[in-house]
């Protein structure tokens, strides 16, 4: 057997320095911490992340702690990254990635800051693991779709938070890929989390399994050792998780950083309907103010991931809870359609529950169009098609909705996102506070500490 899988990582994540990444990497790197930040805070007073909260705070005085954000308090290491994992993924809010796996590669982030917080990381290693953490996630779903097999895209979010953890608290080869070992042989999760009718977990589950990466980075720093090969072995991920199936993990850094093909979103939805929200405001600026009965139909044309993934199973067309809805392509599109807008106020019960858009749904047909399979992932096509009882068709078609990395967020775009979030939870001195110092988060010396500056005010 040549190198394993787990050794190509520990040995390319090793050797990865600052200096080796370039000036608009690293920028889009703290676009990112900005967005997490925003997206995490500004879901503090949702239940799943005030649940996650006060079992985390039941762990203060830990001698192994980081810092709960949106508070000023301290609770175990595991405890406050699945904590600030569940909050910066509740919202639906954070970056994509797509490829034959698509997933969020900043649900690390939180993991990474307390791996930071627990050495006293400067910025250039946190900006280090995220990279490293980044390039890990996304290659591995350049390689193999996980939910074919029926299991989760967060066991790559738990690979990457182990091979990034590990980077941040200083471990060598050997302890990276002992990381990994434990990482994947302890992190399979079902895809049923995003099947049906989603529950609270749909938007956990990341941060269980970057929590778990964490921890396994950890036992790996203090000498703990994992079973190996873990992907080729007799019964390891490849036979095991994969049915047999087996894949080469291209070269790491190859032809660029791949944090530059992550998506930051402008509307908190499912990724693959971002275009479709797009498209349907755009015909809403056309038609003005719409009701239900000035709808004929409204016929919708998407991809086949996108289909199957929020479009397919009966509770996409009938959601009773809001993770469901946020993952419900004809509920998007209906809400979209009469309001005008897509906010987090969109996916509140009495939203998607109503009867307009109930209506609209029923007049609302979705289809696959192979000419958006071709383009995918590269672009996410859809096309929202409305006739009206007046006698009027009108449609519209996007492939690269704003955030898009085709179409990126400057940093305007980033700070205005990270405004509107955390108006009425944090003061607008704090607030300005953070972004100073997280464009300057290279030069920082302890760079988990302008999290404290996102104290939400009671």
């Amino acid at each position: 057997m040549g190198e394993t899988v787990a050794r190509a990582m520990a040995r390319w994540v090793h050797s990865l320095r600052f200096s080796d990444i370039p000036s608009e990497v690293v920028e889009e790197v703290k676009k990112r911490v900005v967005d997490t930040a925003g997206v995490a805070v500004g879901a503090f007073n949702e239940e799943p992340v005030r649940i996650s909260r006060s079992i985390a705070l039941g762990t203060t005085g830990s001698r192994i702690s980081s810092l709960v954000w949106g508070t000023l308090s301290y609770a175990s290491v595991d405890q406050a990254a699945f904590t600030n994992g569940c909050a910066a993924r509740y919202f639906d809010f954070n970056d994509t990635y797509l490829s034959k796996e698509a997933l969020h590669p900043s649900d690390t982030i939180p993991a990474l800051v307390a791996a930071a917080e627990i050495v006293d990381a400067d910025g250039k290693s946190l900006i280090e693991g995220i990279v490293a953490a980044y390039e890990i996630a996304a290659r591995l779903a350049d390689s193999y779709s996980v939910r074919s097999r029926g299991w989760d895209h967060t066991v790559y979010i738990g690979i990457a938070s182990a091979a990034g953890a590990a980077k941040i608290l200083g471990l060598d080869e050997d302890g990276i890929e002992h990381a990994i070992n434990i990482a994947v042989t302890t992190g399979l999760a079902l895809r049923q989390t995003r099947a049906g009718e989603l529950s609270m977990w749909k938007g956990c589950a990341a941060a269980h399994a970057a929590r778990n990466g964490l921890f396994s980075a950890l036992l790996a720093w203090k000498g703990m050792t994992g079973p190996s090969p873990v992907f080729e072995g007799k019964f390891g991920f490849f036979k095991v998780a994969l049915c047999g199936d087996k894949f080469e993990l291209a070269p790491l850094g190859e032809g660029g950083y791949k944090v530059m093909q992550t998506s930051i979103k402008y509307w908190p939805v499912e990724y693959h309907s971002m275009s479709a929200v797009e498209a349907a405001l755009k015909l809403r600026e056309k038609v003005g103010d719409i009701k239900p009965d000035d709808i004929e139909s409204v016929e919708v044309e998407t991809f086949t991931v996108s289909y199957k993934i929020i479009v397919e199973d009966p509770e996409k067309w009938d959601p009773k809870t809001r993770e469901t809805a946020d993952h419900s392509l004809p509920y998007i599109v209906a809400a979209a359609l009469l309001d005008g807008k897509v906010w987090l106020e969109t996916f509140k019960p009495e939203r998607f529950l109503a009867d307009d858009v109930r209506k609209v749904m029923k007049k609302m047909s979705i289809r696959v169009n192979p000419k958006y399979d071709e383009i995918y992932p590269e672009g996410i096509g859809n096309k929202v098609i409305v006739r009206l009882r007046d006698g009027r068709t009108l449609e519209e078609e996007s492939i690269y909705p704003p955030g898009h990395f085709k179409n990126p967020l400057d940093r305007s775009g980033v700070e205005a996102k990270f405004t509107r979030l955390l108006e009425g939870l944090v003061a607008e001195e704090r607030r300005k506070e953070f972004l100073k110092d997280a464009w300057n988060l290279e030069n920082l010396r302890r760079p988990f500490e302008i999290f404290r500056s996102l104290t939400v005010e009671e």
